[in-house]
């Protein structure tokens, strides 16, 4: 989600030009959800990457 169209409800400006401090804390919330790290703090993207992990080393260690 992008903060572009978001509209506060505090002050009823767009949250992207953050006016006020919900705004702010909204923008750093959206960042942080951004980060390229941000999908394995889930369940999903945790057992993804077990599950990436399992199939590379059972390619590299089944025999020729």
């Amino acid at each position: 989600m992008t903060a572009d169209w978001l509209v506060c409800a505090n002050c009823a400006g767009r949250v992207s030009e953050g006016r006020c401090p919900v705004c702010r804390a909204e923008l750093a919330r959206l960042r942080e959800e951004r980060s390229p790290w941000a999908a394995l703090g889930s369940p999903a993207g945790l057992i993804a990457l077990l599950m990436a992990l399992l199939a590379v080393c059972l390619i590299v260690v089944r025999p020729a």
